[in-house]
């Protein structure tokens, strides 16, 4: 969005970081399940799942604000590889270990939307993301009566070349206007098969997060947020399509080279 820019916010350690991120998550399931009830929301893999369980599994305060409502969550991915959903690489595994498995009884079941198990097999990654895609109709509506889907929520990693979701720099993919969910097979880091969604639906989210945290993430932040090269990375293409939409949440490692304008407190 011209003229707004995304939020970056720098806290002491990984602790701190998921202090926060729990607060951001729950205001932004609070406010969707006052618009219509339920939380739609879709997250990647890398270490995201590992912060976001520290954030969610943490005790209570007690209040309503602060529980969260899992049986009204609606969780989509971001991407998945295109592998079993029980693959060591599977990001459905990942987030199920790291969070799911673990989720107290009396808060609730998320609705997980996975990919199609019964057509990883063939490994065809476009078949697998027209699959996804025809997922994402049954909940936000056909393609042909909304352009694109709303998430309320879509939580991010980064890699070390600026890559999101599965959406590679000088990838075509990341052209892609019309698709919610296209196909890789050439993934530059394995595996090489996966399904991602496309970047208009992920800037078109109502709220889009980045986790990134350590000091690996010292130098791709510095180029995202200081230099031009960087604005055309994937994941700086979200901060510019984002604008004010878009927070980064990380900890003072990973933003100690950024001139950008950092916060300390949502």
């Amino acid at each position: 969005m011209a003229g707004t820019s995304p939020s970056l916010y720098s806290f002491p350690d990984v602790d701190a970081v998921a202090k926060q991120l729990r607060k951001y998550v729950l205001d932004n399931q609070n406010s969707a399940l006052k618009r219509h009830g339920c939380f739609r929301m879709a997250v990647s893999g890398g270490s995201l799942p590992n912060t976001l369980a520290k954030a969610l599994l943490a005790p209570s305060n007690g209040t309503p604000e602060d529980t969260p409502q899992f049986s009204k969550w609606d969780v989509f991915f971001a991407d998945e590889r295109v592998v079993p959903l029980d693959h060591p690489d599977s990001n459905y595994r990942l987030i199920k270990e790291e969070l799911f498995d673990k989720i107290p009884k009396e808060l609730g079941t998320p609705t997980v939307h996975t990919i199609d198990p019964n057509h990883v097999k063939g490994g065809d990654p476009t078949e697998l993301a027209d699959l996804y895609q025809e997922e994402l109709m049954r909940t936000f509506a056909a393609k042909d009566s909304v352009r694109l889907p709303v998430f309320d929520l879509i939580l991010l990693g980064t890699g070390p070349d600026g890559h999101t979701c599965s959406l590679f720099p000088g990838h075509p993919q990341l052209r892609e206007n019309d698709a919610w969910v296209v196909g890789i097979s050439d993934s530059p880091k394995p595996p090489p098969k996966r399904i991602t969604l496309t970047l208009p639906v992920v800037s078109h989210a109502l709220s889009i997060a980045f986790v990134a945290t350590g000091g690996g993430k010292k130098d791709i932040l510095k180029r995202v947020f200081d230099t031009e090269e960087g604005h055309s990375l994937p994941s700086g293409l979200v901060n510019t399509h984002g604008g004010d939409k878009v927070s980064w949440f990380t900890d003072h490692a990973a933003t100690e080279a950024v001139s950008f304008p950092k916060r300390a407190s949502l």
